[in-house]
């Protein structure tokens, strides 16, 4: 089977790779010339990808901006982002855009899939007529299915492969396209009886996460004014083996889903004259967390006497997650952001992003930047960096709570008695 995938970015580029290992020409359409070049050299610019992995399944991948290449292959795959505009509301732009060319070339018997994370209802309303311009009909010449991503970039434990990958057609010979598709490269199918089942399960597993996260954060701001050390209370409370799963506090949420994926479920849920307060109210709370990390290190400068304006601020990572260099929606950047207008002197290290462009800075090594700055504030945990040592000889305002030394620890129930205790 021959497969192309429209996107090779972060979610594109690996399931292209795993199709190739499985044996299987593929057919990779990216708008980013640079970014074809690159593949075309075997050279990877996504993390989850080393380039020797690349390289070594090359001559099954072929990398292009011509969209008539895809004429030729059995499944299409569409990767593309489904960003937010200004607004906050879903900016399909990306994915018609991508189906307005696929239409151009589209062949009767292939499949295609869309893999972009969405709001219900888009595969059916939004991307079948635009399919159907072609003259086929979805259904009858050609199937159409959805199959929402699941990728975590820097995970290790659970990969496309091993993640059970949820499928859904528009018709039963749809999604049995689609399942032999996928059935290639995963071990485990999910199926649904609809589309727009499989387009929300994708919101609900990454609004859940977002409204326990808010959750957690707010518990955090609380504590902290009532002088209770949360990270404490978050060990003790998951020593409990069931009803808690444990989240942790931050300065926010970034990537290319959780910060996203709320409001396109938000945005849909008004056609139906339904409020989503609860999801919507999550949100909110996560989008505020960096002006609360930024208080934090406006607290600790006054508690050293200097004022934000002239002091010199080191930001350790600026990914949105640890062990990554993605940087969309990164809280760092608000933070950056905020302290500049505030007039602090910035300088930043992240191993994985060497220039923040927009902020005119570049990484700093690690020594140098303990050498510039008054102050070190931890957005973002990378590995291979010892940020409790840090503790001994600078002044830091730890955002991910990394720098504390104890941790609460299960420990069997203690053989003393009441009547031990009166003895004593």
């Amino acid at each position: 089977m021959s497969v192309g995938i429209v996107g090779l970015g972060y979610v594109g580029l690996p399931l292209a790779v795993s199709f190739a290992e499985a044996g299987e020409h593929v057919v990779g359409i990216e708008v980013n010339a640079r970014r074809v070049a690159q593949l075309r050299c075997g050279e990877s610019y996504i993390e989850d990808v080393p380039s020797e992995q690349l390289q070594a399944v090359s001559d099954r991948i072929e990398a292009t901006t011509r969209i008539a290449a895809l004429a030729k292959v059995d499944a299409i795959i569409v990767c593309v982002p489904t960003p937010l505009t200004p607004n906050r509301e879903p900016d399909l732009t990306p994915l018609v855009d991508a189906c307005q060319s696929i239409a151009t070339v589209l062949q009767a018997g292939q499949l295609v899939v869309l893999e972009s994370t969405t709001y219900p209802g888009t595969t059916r309303e939004r991307a079948l007529p635009i399919l159907e311009e072609s003259g086929l009909r979805a259904g009858v010449d050609f199937h159409l299915a959805f199959s929402p991503e699941r990728v975590d970039p820097g995970r290790t434990d659970w990969t496309l492969k091993t993640t059970p990958k949820i499928v859904a057609g528009l018709t039963e010979t749809c999604g049995n396209a689609a399942e032999a598709l996928y059935g290639l490269v995963c071990d485990q199918l999910v199926r649904t009886s609809e589309l727009e089942s499989a387009e929300m399960a994708k919101l609900l597993e990454n609004i859940f996460r977002s409204v326990n996260i808010a959750l957690i954060n707010e518990m955090a701001e609380l504590a902290d004014r009532m002088g209770i050390d949360i990270w404490e209370v978050i060990d003790a409370a998951s020593t409990k083996p069931y009803g808690f799963m444990r989240f942790e506090p931050g300065p926010g949420m970034g990537g290319h889903c959780l910060p996203v994926d709320p409001f396109y479920l938000a945005w849909k849920a008004r056609e139906y004259e339904f409020s989503t307060e609860f999801i919507e109210l999550a949100g909110k709370v996560n989008q505020h967390a960096p002006y609360l990390a930024v208080e934090k290190v406006e607290r600790r400068l006054n508690e050293m006497g200097m004022p934000v304006k002239g002091t010199r601020i080191g930001i350790l990572g600026v990914s949105y997650k640890g062990g990554v260099g993605d940087i969309r929606e990164s809280p760092a950047l608000k933070i950056i952001s905020r302290l500049g207008a505030l007039g602090a002197e910035l300088a930043y290290h992240d191993a994985y992003v060497p220039e923040l462009s927009q902020f005119e800075l570049s990484s700093a090594s690690l020594d140098d930047l303990k050498e510039f700055a008054d102050v070190l504030v931890i957005v973002t945990a990378h590995p291979g960096i010892d940020h409790a040592g840090l503790c001994e000889q600078h002044q830091v305002v730890d955002l991910r709570g990394v720098t504390r030394r104890s941790r609460a620890t299960a420990r069997p129930a203690s053989r003393v008695t009441l009547a031990s205790v009166k003895a004593a």
